[in-house]
């Protein structure tokens, strides 16, 4: 298991410095420098806080960022590049979930058993990735082995467990015998290495082979905490030690599935669960982000009896001794909050920051406002980022073998209506351009398949005659939500 110093750390996160980060933001969102620089040095310090001395390290809390700025701007987009850039467990939650039932709603301690969950798949998908070579090379064996004996892969099992045993015993009288064991002679060892050669040539793909998959027994049984009802999975295997055996079935698949079941069988065998919990807790401890949505929606405090304001602070003391720091009780043992990074984001055009009751003000030290988008920034939201939508639709529609042309008039004319429909309805930032572009391509999408091959021009003039119901109709959210 890795130490605390070593936890969440690494050559590629060392490299990662306020810069780069921005940078690689840079890519997918525009403009909101302020924001991303304000994150890519709470990111830093993360780094920064695992190379101090054990007798400092503890006291150096991370500093929790409040984002606000009006819907579409990019506060979310910033927490997913973010969850794909850094090799840290991350997971957004909304606030509001916390209010739908009752006064309170779904316990805030959620949030936490989230993100190790998160932190327990992030850690085994390294593990597995670690051994997938040796596991690799088990599974070929296993598969030469079978056909060699005609297409049956045995079980990888050398014994038998105490509760195989005790399931052999029970079910003797309702089954049958299973088949005695294949006895024809081992392949030679040059018919095996051209086997080999084959089965790695990917000629043998398509052959079938008869495996045993092997299936975990999974329940979830409702867990009662202090705050309401929580449903907690429960690997009975992992519980009684293997008291009751896993369930195998045969399957008759194809080389090249049956080498991909038996890969994730074998690398499964390899990794060692608890050290990956044991790794998981800590790097969600020292390196977790929680980045929770919808800030603003339970600002607000207590005025009078009864209400949703009652609500609102009710979640935002529930959620005070989380950012505080406390400690929660996991199915993979007790989780401390103290070093968890707090990414908070919210509108707050209808309240504000002030709103919220001061002890949850003071835990995000960092505002960082994230300013309204304009023409000049869809132009460039339009074409600069790597997963831009004019790239997006080009790549659909050249699946039908329509090529699409957006000239720069034609983008600029796009860029135009989504900042005047954004003027005169509700103004939902950059997510105005989805529905411009789908209204806009609306019967290329249709007719596609139809008019292949083809060559659409988007350009100014287009933009104009498809989308001139829509301007000059008064009332445009009957046609743009």
């Amino acid at each position: 298991m890795k130490t605390r110093t070593q936890a969440g750390t690494g050559s590629k996160t060392d490299d990662l410095t306020p810069r780069r980060i921005v940078a690689e933001l840079d890519k997918y969102i525009v403009g909101q420098g302020p924001a991303k620089r304000s994150v890519a040095i709470a990111l830093r310090n993360r780094v920064r806080r695992q190379k101090l001395d054990e007798d400092i390290k503890d006291e150096v809390i991370p500093k929790n960022i409040l984002m606000i700025g009006p819907t579409g701007v990019g506060k979310t987009e910033i927490a997913r590049r973010l969850a794909k850039l850094v090799r840290a467990p991350l997971i957004k939650v909304e606030a509001t979930k916390y209010t739908e039932v009752g006064y309170v709603g779904r316990d805030v301690d959620a949030m936490v058993r989230d993100l190790v969950e998160a932190s327990v798949r992030m850690v085994r998908a390294e593990r597995v990735e670690g051994v997938k070579k040796q596991a690799e090379e088990v599974a070929t064996g296993r598969i030469l082995d079978a056909l060699a004996r005609g297409g049956r892969v045995r079980s990888g099992q050398g014994g038998q467990s105490f509760g195989d045993t005790v399931a052999a015993l029970l079910q003797s009288g309702q089954t049958q015998a299973p088949p005695p064991e294949e006895t024809e002679e081992p392949t030679k060892g040059g018919d095996r290495a051209e086997l080999r050669r084959r089965l790695l040539a990917g000629e043998l793909d398509e052959r079938m082979v008869e495996i045993e998959v092997e299936e975990s027994r999974f329940m979830t049984l409702p867990i009662f905490s202090s705050a309401g009802m929580e449903e907690m999975g429960m690997n009975l295997q992992d519980m009684l030690g293997g008291m009751f055996p896993k369930q195998r079935r045969r399957r008759s698949v194809t080389v090249a599935d049956a080498r991909r079941i038996l890969v994730d069988q074998e690398a499964e065998r390899m990794i060692d669960m608890e050290q990956v919990t044991g790794e998981a807790v800590d790097r969600a401890e020292q390196a977790g982000i929680i980045f929770i949505d919808e800030m603003d929606k339970i600002a607000g405090r207590e005025r009078g009896v009864g209400g949703p304001d009652v609500s609102r602070e009710g979640v935002q003391r529930g959620l005070l001794p989380i950012v505080e720091g406390s400690t929660v009780m996991t199915k993979y043992g007790p989780v401390q909050t103290n070093h968890i990074l707090f990414v908070a984001a919210g509108a707050f055009h209808a309240t504000k920051p002030s709103d919220l009751i001061p002890e949850l003000q003071g835990r995000f030290p960092l505002r960082v406002e994230l300013s309204a988008l304009g023409e000049e920034e869809f132009v460039r939201i339009l074409t600069e980022p790597k997963n831009s939508l004019i790239r997006q639709y080009t790549a659909l529609m050249a699946t039908e073998g329509v090529e699409l042309e957006f000239t720069e008039d034609g983008v600029a004319e796009i860029a135009r209506i989504a900042a005047q429909v954004n003027e005169q309805a509700e103004n939902i930032g950059a997510r105005r351009l989805h529905t411009i572009m789908e209204r806009l391509l609306e019967e290329v999408s249709f007719e596609g398949s139809d008019i292949s091959p083809a060559h659409v021009k988007i350009t100014a003039e287009y933009v104009g005659e498809r989308l001139a119901e829509v301007v000059k109709d008064l009332d445009l959210a009957r046609y743009i939500l």
